[in-house]
Formats: structure tokens, sequence, C-alpha cells
């Protein structure tokens, strides 16, 4: 392995497995920092790939696109948990990876993700894994009704099937080609929240704000951060948790963890991500230190600095779907009235095209209260189409 360098200063070249828009904003932060930056993609209209200093056109397993990476760069980092862990771990023995593979590897995994939850000390929902036929008979009673999710691969709310007894438990798994599966105790939630940590190799750690979320249809949707939006004693609980998971791995990087908040107001862990998360956009608009800028430092190794919020902020996802709403033709959005609204801050992420549940960039609404902040996102989501929330 890769002994870890001396700090990376400015000049030097940062690369990213991963040219979605999560790479597109770490290239972003890195460049306006004076670093340059390489992308490994295969995607030749990658967003991130697309404002890269240089964008290796291959596979992630690709030997001559890994030695290529290696070569530009001083330091790697990914910006999906997806990336072959293997990959990872190549250009480990070349240059300093963050995160590590084994971490990589664990949150590419539900069965292993819930150990190391265990392992850690914190919560999480009653689950069964699911393997074998003699696995899916030997499910508890307690577990009914509940969620079947494939242990790899699912996200934004893929490869997931709401069971209510053992037939459909049976069809489920049927239905999903047999593969490794993990079988959740369903929650009745009162709310979601999620929270960034970056925690440096000399083991520093900070964090954003607890941030509170809404999905729909499994994708994020909104995400609100401002004073009282989640209760002190959760939010504390939540970043200790957090804490504790990132510790766990001796983890350096940004990682992002979620949490159910159950009715009693008990927080459970959901999922976590080894990578900046969809719900930390806001920081870039509503903080002093974006969650990105924190994927640079620790890749870089300068010092990280607790975040400061200036701002209240709200987020819209905004998926393809908003693209079509005069029927089968792709028509831009009413960006003209939204841009009008006091405190928005529009992203797009320079995808070629449109379509339904693709993340096509988001909506940041800053002020100085909650309240009108919370207002003025209602009115862009209604111009735009999204639900109220």
């Amino acid at each position: 392995m890769a002994q870890q360098q001396d700090v990376l200063l400015p000049g030097a070249t940062l690369g990213v497995m991963g040219g979605g828009q999560l790479g597109r904003m770490f290239v972003h932060a890195a460049q306006s920092l004076g670093y340059f930056t390489a992308v490994l993609d295969p995607d030749a209209s990658s967003p991130a790939g697309l404002v890269s200093h240089h964008h290796i056109k291959t596979d992630y397993l690709d030997p001559a696109g890994l030695v290529r990476l290696a070569q530009l760069c001083q330091a790697v980092t990914t910006e999906f948990e997806n990336v072959p862990a293997q990959a990872m771990a190549q250009l480990a023995a070349q240059r300093f990876v963050s995160p590590g593979a084994e971490a990589v590897e664990v949150a590419q995994d539900r069965a292993r993700e819930k150990a190391h939850f265990q392992r850690c000390g914190v919560g999480c929902a009653e689950f069964a894994v699911i393997e074998t036929v003699e696995q899916l008979t030997a499910v508890p009673d307690a577990l009914l009704p509940g969620i079947l999710k494939t242990a790899r691969m699912g996200y934004d709310g893929k490869g997931q099937v709401r069971v209510a007894s053992r037939a459909e438990l049976a069809s489920a798994w049927e239905s999903l080609q047999r593969v490794p599966c993990v079988l959740e105790q369903l929650l009745q939630l009162q709310a979601e929240c999620s929270v960034l940590v970056a925690r440096g190799r000399d083991g520093r750690m900070v964090h954003l704000p607890v941030q509170r979320n809404l999905h729909q249809g499994g994708i994020l949707a909104v995400t609100e951060v401002f004073p009282d939006n989640v209760p002190p004693a959760q939010a504390q609980q939540a970043i200790d948790a957090a804490y504790a998971l990132a510790e766990g791995f001796g983890y350096v990087g940004v990682l992002c963890v979620e949490f159910f908040v159950l009715h009693d107001g008990r927080l459970v862990v959901n999922e976590m991500a080894p990578r900046p998360h969809n719900s930390g956009h806001w920081s870039v608009d509503g903080c002093d230190v974006s969650q990105f800028e924190l994927q640079v430092r620790t890749l870089a190794g300068l010092p990280l600095v607790a975040p400061r919020q200036h701002s209240p902020a709200v987020m819209l996802n905004l998926l393809g779907e908003l693209w079509f709403r005069g029927g089968e033709q792709e028509t831009q959005p009413p960006w003209q009235q939204v841009l009008a609204l006091p405190g928005v801050h529009l992203h797009l992420y320079g995808k070629q095209s449109a379509r339904k549940g693709r993340k096509m960039g988001h909506l940041t609404v800053t002020g100085t209260d909650g309240a009108r902040v919370r207002a003025t996102a209602l009115q862009a989501a209604r111009l735009l189409g999204i639900a109220d929330f």
C-alpha cells in the first residue's frame, strides 16, 4: 500500500473515479483551490469529465486507465460507492486513495454495512440476511411486514421490494433473481435525516449541520437545514453515531450517514455513503466550507476546519421529469421565473439529455430565516411542478 504522502499543495493533480455530478462538484472545488484534476469515467460526455483538466475515458477496471490515472495524479478519491473496490485497492498500491477500498467495499454490501453498524454500536433496523432457501425459511415473523433489499448495487430506491407476508417475501426474492438480500423490518417513520462527516489522516473530524430529508419514490426530493429543524438531542445523536462509524474504519474522506427518525423519537441508522451526498449539496451555497471542499481537504491532507452555516437553506432535487411537463417533447423548465425569486441558486449538471428519475441538477434557496427560505422554496417548487413538502 502506498504510504500517506505529505500535504499536497495547490498545483498538484487530484484524481476522481467516476464522472457524475458529485465528481463535477469535486472538480470545481479542487480547481477553485488551485489544483489540477483528472477524471476516470468511460462516458465521453460525463459531467465531471467535461470540466476536468484530464478525462481518462476507460472502464473502471481497465489496467491501462488505472495506470494512467496513477501517473497523472498524486491522490485519488471516488464520487460513487459502486466503483469497484479492487480498482481503489490497485490505485492505493501507488498513490494515496481516500476513502480506502475496505470502506468502499463495506458500503457496497448491505449485510457487511449492517455488521459494521453493529460493530460500532450504532443501532439499525432489525434485519435478516437472505442468501439461501434455508435463510428465507428461517426469517423471524417479527420482520414482516418488511422491505427486501438486494445486498449489492441498490441506490435511489432500486432493488427494493415491500413485502407483507412470507408468500410475498418468497415471490419478491424470486423476482430479484435470488441474489443475496437483506430483509429489514418496516419502521413507522416520523422523519429522515443525514449528517456528513469529514475525517482527516490525523483523525480530526468535522461535520456539516444535520440535514432533514424528504424522499419521494426512493429518491431524495428535499433537504432542509435551519435552526431547530432537527431537535438538538437528535442532531447530537446523529453526529456521534456518524463519528463512531468513521472512526471504526479509520476512515479518511467525507462520509454521509443517513438515519430514520421513529415516532418515539429514536434514531436508527439506514445506510452510509463513502463520499459526498445529495443531501449535502446545499453546503455550496449555505456554508463557508462545502462538502466538496472538505473532500478536497481530506484528500490533499489540508487542515480541516469546522464548516459554519451562514444561511438557512432548502435544497430541491431537479429530476428529469421536470423537462417533460408539457408532454413527450423535452423542454426547459421555467428558469426565468424561478431565478426571479430571492436567494435562489441553480446548479445544473451538464447532462446531455433528461429522463425520468435522472438527477439533472438541484436548486438551493438561502435567506435570513428558515420560514422565509421555506416559503420561497415552495414557490420555486410550484413553478417547477414539484410536489409541496
